[in-house]
């Protein structure tokens, strides 16, 4: 994919923690001779980085040549807080039903609920058909290149803005992702795992480390990135396959434990109203001709998530309700008789 010339360094990352963007992102570049930096104490060689990316990389379907800034979008926002091998098939069967956003801002919600399937977080999908809207509405249909307007479209925050930028178009931009963020927590930093929250010192630890032209850095991201998906993992990192093995400070230090884990929140799903919506949304998806449902099938659907994750034990009766009742609130599920039955929009 050619790499469109930078007007300015673009310096974005993900918000926080919580959000776990994508770690199957594109490298949009071509290899390009790459400098041989003196040996610093926890700072790698950008080279050795790049050189382990290049012979392990992942091929991802997005990654290969012609891949465009919309699909790279698309497969960002697919992969937040989804695993890679269930984000595949369902960006696949996307980009064959609405190829780039003309088409998928023609297409009927339902279908488009539909074909997300199972990926989670279903918002993201109506958040991509707005997307998709706005491109045609304002852009003539071309997904722009400029930060700011990208951060002007429903749905794109900084981190999917930068990915864009770097992956698409070989822009120098910090993507700061969770992956990222823990190679450099680790790799520099010394500690087990970054903070829950994404702060001022990790943003400039991570420009430092930044190569200074377009398409190195680009590069660079990318390859850390699939750096901590494959080998700096979050339970099982192989330190003995890491390139930053050397350099590496919490590697040094005897790999001390996690200092923020009181801090931090895990995310059950059994019980939760997440299951139950998602109960909701799963017959929905599967009704013959899009045919609506009545709702106490919705009702007994949604119940079937479970005792509450707190681990009180008995069901939560205003558990379905709700279930129903958000859905609705959030665009993903319509009735036209007040609350009779129930159909995708």
């Amino acid at each position: 994919m050619p790499v469109r010339p930078a007007s300015r360094d673009t310096i974005v990352a993900a918000p926080s923690a919580s959000s776990v963007p994508s770690v199957h992102t594109v490298p949009a570049v071509a290899s390009v001779p790459l400098p041989v930096e003196p040996a610093v104490p926890g700072e790698p060689s950008t080279q050795a980085v790049i050189a382990w990316y290049d012979a392990h990389a992942r091929d991802l379907p997005w990654r290969r040549p012609g891949t465009t800034p919309w699909e790279v979008l698309v497969s960002e926002v697919m992969s937040q807080q989804t695993p890679v091998a269930r984000v595949i098939p369902a960006w696949q069967e996307w980009m064959r039903r609405w190829p780039g956003p003309a088409e998928l801002a023609q297409a009927p919600t339902a279908e488009v609920l539909r074909v997300w399937g199972r990926l989670g977080y279903p918002r993201r999908a109506l958040r991509l058909i707005e997307c998709a809207r706005s491109v045609v509405e304002q852009h003539d249909g071309v997904l722009p290149d400029d930060l700011d307007a990208l951060l002007a479209l429903p749905g794109v925050g900084e981190y999917t803005a930068g990915a864009v930028l770097a992956f698409a178009h070989g822009r120098r931009a910090l993507v700061l992702d969770t992956n990222v963020r823990r190679v450099l927590a680790r790799a520099v930093g010394g500690q087990a795992l970054p903070a829950p929250n994404l702060n001022r010192a990790e943003r400039e630890r991570a420009l430092h480390l930044l190569p200074a032209d377009d398409a190195t850095a680009a590069h660079w991201s990318v390859a850390v990135m699939e750096l901590g998906a494959l080998v700096c993992t979050a339970r099982e990192p192989d330190c003995t396959a890491c390139p930053w093995r050397g350099d590496c400070a919490w590697l040094a230090a005897g790999r001390p434990v996690d200092v923020h884990a009181g801090r931090r929140r895990t995310q059950a799903w059994h019980g939760t109203d997440r299951q139950a919506r998602g109960l909701v949304m799963a017959r929905l998806r599967e009704a013959v001709d899009g045919r609506p449902v009545e709702a106490g099938e919705l009702v007994a659907c949604a119940a079937r998530a479970g005792s509450r994750a707190s681990g009180a034990g008995a069901p939560d009766p205003d558990q379905p309700g709700r279930a129903l009742t958000t859905l609705l609130v959030d665009g993903l599920i319509a009735t036209d008789d007040d609350g009779a039955i129930y159909r995708l929009p």
